[in-house]
């Protein structure tokens, strides 16, 4: 039973476990709003017991988890200067504990089984939308959209961004076996059509700068190490001066146009402008974790009215950073950086190095879809999220590297290397 149990743990041999992990992880993660805490219990169950098959292996060095966990942490203290502290402590310590769920899988779980259970499981998702979903009309866009189980197309664009994301990566960027490769190419055909029932420009928009990323990163990987950063240092500045040189042409206003948005983007350059306002009044330390958008406070009424939410629940600032500096203040913005900044930074520097691999391509693809959304969506500041699961799953690996049979293999290589000829 020890070795069975031990083997759950091993990123090496639990890819049937890990991938119903991942599958179960996205579901719930999709649909827990609309199911409650029996969902959130069951996520818990999947990923906290595997601390106790071999917690010195799951567990890591938590000193090195500093700069991944400050962000959350400081989340939980909000309470103490929070409008409503109970609503902050609780979603704060949530949301650790999401954070949390994600490091554990980052030492168990390989991101090859990783991506196998994202299909898996965004092809859940995205059935059960097509049987149980519906259209909602938009009175800002004045168009009746696809938005699936959800309350939001944007929502239902995440998943079918992500299932087709995962599909095209599993199709052209890893080596897999043909029945493997049959499914990612019909995976990603039916995310597709998701995504284009959904009508979500951001979703689309997106996925088309990660796999772009993705392309250049596998371009990049033909070269030496050396040549990969001469070419990596003249292919940012060029791309940097197309997106100036596109943005003056008005390319960009043609692009929203096929989408049907609007130079407001629908509203949200209004949103932003009122985020960056309401910022200013707490601009240290914010109005706490979580503590903004709540029934009967005058500002979030206005909005929720101004933008026809009858439900007066689930609406954000769509823009992580100025969100974060509604509710965090600067203080929060910088230790969100930091992370950001640290997880992108480091996966740039592995693909640049000599030891790259294809995961390194595929999560380096995750978070630039992910960073690309940020700046108009919300997806990884909140708790039993897909988005916060990937993204802190990827800073994960950064922090440990190496999973258990990688570290055997080259702990044998070097006790081999010391024996005597």
């Amino acid at each position: 039973m020890r070795i069975r149990m031990g083997r759950i743990a091993s990123p090496d041999e639990n890819a049937g476990y890990g991938t119903v992990a991942v599958a179960a992880t996205v579901f719930l993660s999709a649909y827990a709003p609309n199911y409650g805490s029996a969902f959130i219990v069951i996520f818990y169950a999947i990923w906290f017991p595997l601390v106790l098959t071999d917690y010195r292996s799951v567990i890591g060095n938590p000193i090195r988890l500093y700069w991944v966990l400050g962000f959350a942490i400081f989340a939980c203290i909000s309470c103490a200067w929070s409008a409503v502290p109970e609503l902050s402590l609780r979603g704060g310590l949530q949301y650790l504990s999401t954070i949390i769920c994600a490091l554990i899988a980052s030492r168990v779980i390989s991101v090859r089984t990783m991506v196998s259970g994202l299909g898996v499981g965004v092809a859940v998702v995205l059935v059960y939308s097509l049987l149980f979903g519906q259209f909602s009309y938009d009175p800002l866009d004045g168009k009746y959209s696809f938005v699936g189980a959800f309350g939001s197309k944007n929502q239902l664009g995440l998943y079918a961004s992500l299932g087709a994301y995962t599909g095209l990566v599993g199709l052209f960027a890893m080596r897999s076996r043909i029945a493997w490769r049959v499914w990612s190419a019909i995976s990603a055909a039916f995310a597709l059509f998701c995504l284009g029932a959904s009508q979500s420009a951001a979703s689309a928009i997106t996925l088309v700068v990660a796999i772009a990323a993705v392309f250049a990163a596998v371009f990049l990987r033909r070269f030496a190490p050396r040549h990969r950063t001469v070419f990596f240092l003249v292919l940012v500045p060029l791309g940097t001066v197309a997106i100036l040189i596109s943005a003056s042409a008005g390319l960009f206003n043609v692009l929203l146009s096929i989408f049907g948005k609007d130079i407001t983007l629908t509203g949200r350059t209004y949103l932003w402008q009122r985020g960056l306002e309401i910022a200013q009044e707490n601009p240290i330390l914010g109005e706490g974790f979580q503590a903004f958008w709540v029934q009967g406070f005058t500002r979030a009424e206005i909005l929720w009215d101004q933008f026809y939410i009858p439900s007066r629940m689930g609406f954000h600032f769509h823009n992580t950073y100025i969100e974060t500096m509604v509710e965090l203040g600067y203080v929060g913005l910088l230790l969100l950086s930091v992370v950001i900044i640290s997880l992108l930074a480091a996966q740039l520097k592995r693909l640049l190095a000599a030891g790259s691999c294809q995961e390194d391509v595929v999560m380096l693809g995750f978070t630039i879809l992910f960073i690309s959304r940020s700046f108009v969506e919300i997806d990884f500041l909140n708790q039993y999220t897909i988005g916060s699961f990937l993204i802190y799953y990827a800073a994960g690996l950064i922090v440990h590297p190496m999973t258990d049979g990688q570290a055997r293999r080259k702990a044998g290589r070097y006790a081999m290397s010391l024996r005597p000829v």
